[in-house]
């Protein structure tokens, strides 16, 4: 019993440590945050010394440095190797447009969860040109999907409305794996796969079970916001990595970030950037993972449109050899339509219980009709030609694009083609004012996502055009107000 008592009080001082620890960490970030905001600390400034900082505040070096960490993560500051930490250019915005204290009474998570809004805003508008990310949607089979719903029988749609698997249903989760398989290059057992509501939600389970706030990831800059966004909102720190013409620099990121144990990529399709990680640079990524017992979260959001022949197209990073340590992350968003609200993640079998144990405390389960009719959708080889019909249509609009462009803006906008995805971009010079022409192109009515959105650290400059889900009327419209916009820069 005295040795009980003893390590009852030894736990209980621990927590009280751990917890005034944290409080105090908290303190600091907030002042700081709060000189920002308020701009008392202004972009371009340059922050003390963590050292002296520590010291004029009466705190650990390592408590400042939690702080400054965080605020990097969220984008408020960046650093310089060798010169310093510097509060940014994006942290120099007006309160109407993001940075808002979160409402009180929130809890910590609460908290870090809510201001996430500042810097990811996830649009619920009806798209129009050139807003990435948008499939075409107005020729969607929704007569055979409604068809191949009609075909169930009262029993299955009975089956259906009941509570389900957490993990989705089985056909689906077979179809998934066969389609992996034959599309992807991907072998996994149907069991590996776990259904969710998108990629959105794979991202956010992956980040709940397998990391730790304070945890350290390594992510795309220029990446996507929304992964960055997830990775906050669970207090994991965003390390920003470099890219160039064959992707993630992942011997940079392993040197300035050797505590990171995990990787988000987009491989196949860099998100913004296009870029298609190269194999040796891909064989490096699955190296470090294996070295440094992390993962590698692999984010195939439009993987499925190359253009080029099926011989020409690029597998998965997932069916590497040696892949073991990788999470792959799939939607039918692109592919389909988000309406659908399906997506899934493919990953070890140690896992599977874990993730549809998230799943079911989260929402349960997908809707069981759709699941249902989705597996028959790719089961009868419906989804093979809807992308075939698909892939032909893109091609066929991005050149539209590129030529529209072109002639609105007097050549002054000439897009280089691609062999994959759902848009492109035009990449202006580093110092180029990217928002302003967005904002103006907005005003117009036309959508122009600024490169400079995108990014942590990265100083590149320029703009996204989506031409998936627009007519060539559309475009040409909205490229007469791009064009205009240009000839004046």
């Amino acid at each position: 019993m005295p040795v009980a008592g003893a390590n009852r009080q030894t736990t209980a001082t621990q927590s009280r440590h751990l917890g005034q620890l944290h409080q105090l960490r908290q303190q600091v970030y907030d002042q700081l945050r709060c000189a920002i905001e308020q701009g008392s600390l202004r972009a371009g400034t340059r922050l003390p010394p963590s050292r002296e900082h520590a010291a004029s505040l009466g705190v650990s070096r390592n408590t400042v440095l939690w702080a400054v960490q965080r605020l990097q993560a969220e984008g408020y500051v960046v650093a310089r190797v060798g010169d310093g930490t510097y509060v940014s250019q994006a942290a120099d915005t007006p309160p109407t447009q993001g940075l808002v204290a979160p409402p009180r009474g929130l809890s910590r998570r609460g908290q870090l969860i809510a201001e996430t809004a500042a810097r990811w805003r996830p649009s619920h508008v009806a798209a129009r040109a050139f807003r990435i990310g948008a499939p075409e949607v107005d020729t969607f089979p929704f007569a055979l999907w409604d068809r191949l719903a009609r075909q169930a029988s009262t029993r299955q749609r009975s089956d259906q409305a009941q509570y389900l698997d957490p993990a989705g249903n089985p056909d689906l989760r077979s179809a998934v794996a066969q389609w992996l398989w034959a599309s992807r290059g991907i072998r996994c057992d149907a069991a590996q796969v776990v259904v969710c509501s998108g990629s959105q939600q794979g991202i956010d389970l992956i980040a709940r079970l397998l990391l730790d706030v304070g945890d350290e990831v390594l992510v795309e800059d220029p990446g996507y916001p929304g992964i960055r966004a997830s990775l906050l909102g669970h207090g994991v720190l965003a390390r920003p990595v470099a890219l160039d013409a064959q992707g993630l620099r992942i011997d940079e990121g392993a040197a300035q970030w050797p505590a990171a144990c995990m990787a988000v990529v987009t491989p196949t399709h860099q998100f913004p950037t296009g870029v298609c990680m190269d194999l040796p640079r891909r064989q490096a990524l699955l190296q470090w993972a294996r070295t440094h017992d992390a993962w590698v979260v692999e984010d195939d959001y439009d993987g499925e449109f190359q253009y080029g022949g099926a011989a020409q197209r690029v597998p998965a990073l997932c069916s590497l050899p040696g892949s073991e340590r990788v999470l792959y992350v799939g939607t039918f968003s692109k592919t389909l339509h988000p309406g659908l609200r399906l997506g899934f993640v493919v990953v070890p079998p140690a896992l599977v219980e874990a993730f549809a144990m998230a799943r079911a405390i989260t929402d349960r389960h997908a809707p069981g009709d759709t699941q249902a009719v989705l597996a028959r959708f790719i089961a009868e080889g419906h989804l093979l030609r809807h992308l075939r019909q698909m892939r032909e249509l893109y091609q066929a609009r991005q050149r539209v694009l590129i030529d529209a462009l072109a002639d609105a803006s007097d050549g002054a906008w000439q897009l280089q083609p691609s062999d994959r995805g759902m848009h492109l971009l035009h990449e202006a010079a580093t110092g180029t004012d990217d928002e302003t022409l967005s904002r103006n192109a907005l005003t117009a009515g036309v959508m122009l996502a600024p490169l400079s959105r995108y990014a942590m650290q990265s100083a590149r400059k320029g703009w996204l055009l989506g031409y998936a889900g627009y007519s060539e009327g559309e475009m040409r419209a909205a490229a007469r107000v791009v064009g205009a916009l240009a000839r004046r820069l």
